[in-house]
């Protein structure tokens, strides 16, 4: 009887339990429903104060939900949002979205930050699915700490926004005291993606990455991953590419790259090496999160087993297109393998959080993975078609130069003997109390002799100071720090005559890595279309950003390799010597009218070096003060003296 009963009861929970209807979702606010494009809204949940007890900066744990709801007429292809954080916040999970600019968690946001649908990236319309809000809506739920906003006060971000192509959203309005919300309408040029149209358009940007599926199986693929530049100053040098993982994938092989560290520890350990229990992981090329790949150097070319890609093996190397189309792109092809519940042909998921960096250039960030129409390559058995991939991804990222560069520019005239060096501290390297205690952050370089450039900055100091005050110029205690760049640009203002002008620039390799195929370009405003030639460099003016208004110069054939510094000599008794390439550049007058080159017109107002932007000094050089006396005083004495010859 007693069993009976025990089964009765079991029976009755499991029923009361199966029959328990499932969560509904959150109610849609009013403000939501009025509005018929994309709604957005940051709702402050929660916060705490954490550890450790700071009166200045007090650290407090937050939590929010960011919603995205489609509420037009077409589905939202690859949503983005961006959300303006005000509050030096650390963002430490979110759920159902990542960042867009490709980092991992945690990560400072404090200067706002975009994020990508993940794994949903589409949002489909109330039409499409007859109302169901779960297609229509994102929910992502932010963890992460903000500093100095103590409860019960709410550290709201200043905006959120769509970022999409052809949305327009107006300023974002506050509801109460926890939430920011916005509805962003399509613009009047708006193309939104109609029903029935499965793919976005591919997008432009400096650089792009497509990632096409070419060989599909149930448990692995091989995937070819593009690499382009399209930035006619863009460039990558030893480039690093690296990505994320978000189903357990790994890497089993590759051809026309490699990843940088060879490393199966992570499978033999993890949930790989129990379910591929008969695959050899002593083969396996990476079970990393987030691998990072590299080209092959050019000794690789010919390998059967790693080379014999086009495009590849190039020591990483991407040259701008406009300096030769065949070296604006690397390719490689990895074979990857999927994990349950991804077993089967058609489950493939794209590796997320892109980012890509080269030596001594731009800064790229990349955006989420979007689906694109599949990427057509030339049939390999010879025959006049082309074959599809079975799905393509594109990467679309952008240069956003670094806050601390890695060259610089010194400015020097015929009208002036001084050079003005590039600034203090130009390149970083002055942080630390140890070197404000040797040299002074904020003094300006002292001006220098011609010789100086190329002496070392450790080796200028006497010649420094010797030359300010044989100028009678102030020279600090303690004197200015370096400019710590590796690599230094002198521009020359050399001759000024009435049709035409001419200029000389030297670069200085102050580092230790040797540049093959490097180039400069000057940004000259007024100059720049009276450009002639370069007398020991090729020369060419380029359109940027649909100006033209850039010169850009590379090595001659032979001489396109800037070297590193080397020892002097004698190296206990000389200095060490930088690598240098110099040309004369000479500019007519008769395209530029009114074109005042001592006055500013002659000197760049932006340098780049292998496509990072150099510092610039503060200020140009202007004509010698007894020179101009000078030159006064003999137009005042000359007709004088004329008129004593004529009476005697």
């Amino acid at each position: 009887m007693r069993s009976l009963m025990g089964l009765i009861l079991l029976l009755s929970l499991f029923t009361t339990t199966s029959s328990q209807p499932q969560t509904p979702p959150p109610p849609i606010s009013p403000a939501a429903n009025l509005c018929n494009g994309v709604f957005l809204s940051y709702t402050y949940s929660t916060g705490t104060q954490i550890k450790p007890n700071d009166t200045k900066s007090q650290p407090y744990r937050f939590e929010s939900v960011i919603t995205v709801l489609n509420n037009g007429r077409d589905e939202l292809k690859s949503w983005l949002v961006f959300v303006g954080f005000a509050h030096k916040e650390i963002l430490v999970s979110a759920t159902n979205a990542i960042l867009g600019d490709g980092s991992s968690l945690p990560v400072s946001v404090e200067n706002g930050t975009t994020f990508a649908g993940y794994p949903a990236a589409d949002l489909k319309s109330a039409i499409m699915t007859a109302g169901d809000v779960t297609q229509m809506e994102a929910r992502v739920e932010l963890v992460g700490t903000q500093f100095g906003v103590a409860p019960p006060n709410v550290p709201l971000p200043k905006n959120i926004t769509l970022v999409n192509d052809g949305w327009s959203c107006p300023k974002s309005t506050q509801r109460g005291k926890n939430v920011l919300q916005v509805c962003c309408m399509p613009d009047t040029k708006n193309k939104t993606v109609p029903i029935g149209v499965k793919f976005l358009p591919r997008q432009q940007g400096d650089l792009t990455i497509m990632y096409d599926i070419t060989r599909p199986y149930a448990s692995s693929y091989w995937a070819q991953v593009t690499i382009e530049n399209h930035n006619p100053l863009g460039r990558l040098d030893n480039w690093d590419l690296s990505f994320a993982w978000m189903k357990d994938e790994f890497i089993f092989q590759t051809k026309g790259a490699y990843p940088s560290i060879v490393d199966s520890s992570a499978c033999i350990d993890g949930p790989q090496g129990k379910y591929y229990g008969g695959v050899d992981f002593s083969n396996v090329l990476s079970c990393a999160r987030r691998p990072h790949i590299i080209d092959l150097p050019l000794t690789k070319y010919n390998d059967s087993n790693l080379g014999l890609k086009p495009y590849c093996c190039r020591n990483g190397t991407i040259l701008p297109p406009s300096m030769d189309p065949s070296k604006s792109k690397s390719v490689f092809q990895m074979e990857v393998y999927k994990m349950p519940p991804d077993v089967n042909i058609s489950a493939i998921t794209p590796p997320q959080s892109w980012q890509i960096k080269g030596n001594l250039n731009p800064d790229y960030k990349c955006g989420a993975p979007v689906r694109v129409s599949s990427s057509e390559f030339p049939d390999p058995s010879g025959l006049p078609s082309n074959r599809t991939a079975f799905a393509s991804w594109q990467v679309v990222c952008n240069i956003t130069q670094p806050p601390i560069p890695s060259c610089c520019v010194s400015f020097s005239s015929y009208l002036n003997e001084s050079i003005i060096p590039c600034k203090t501290c130009a390149c970083g390297g002055c942080s630390s109390n140890r070197v404000d205690r040797t040299c002074s952050t904020t003094s300006p370089a002292l001006l220098l002799p011609p010789q100086a450039l190329l002496i070392p900055f450790e080796n200028r100091t006497k010649l420094a100071t010797s030359w300010a005050e044989l100028k009678h110029r102030r020279v600090p205690d303690p004197l200015p720090c370096g400019d710590n760049c590796g690599v230094s640009i002198n521009w020359h203002l050399a001759t000024d005559y009435r049709r035409g002008w001419t200029a000389r620039i030297t670069i200085f390799n102050w580092g230790g890595t040797n540049f093959a195929d490097w180039f400069a370009a000057v940004e000259l405003k007024n100059g720049a279309p009276g450009f002639e030639k370069a007398y020991s460099f090729n020369g060419t003016t380029v359109a940027v950003n649909g100006k033209n208004s850039t010169v850009l110069m590379e090595g001659l054939p032979g001489l396109n390799y800037l070297v590193a510094e080397v020892d002097g000599k004698n190296p206990s008794k000389d200095f060490r010597v930088p690598g240098k390439q110099q040309s004369v550049i000479s500019f007519t007058k008769k395209l530029t009218p009114g074109i005042n080159v001592g006055s500013g017109d002659g000197f760049p107002t932006k340098v780049f070096f292998n496509g990072q932007e150099c510092s610039l000094p503060s200020t140009r050089p202007m004509s010698n003060g007894y020179k101009g006396h000078a030159s006064t005083l003999i137009l005042i004495v000359l007709p004088v003296l004329a008129l004593l010859v004529l009476w005697v």
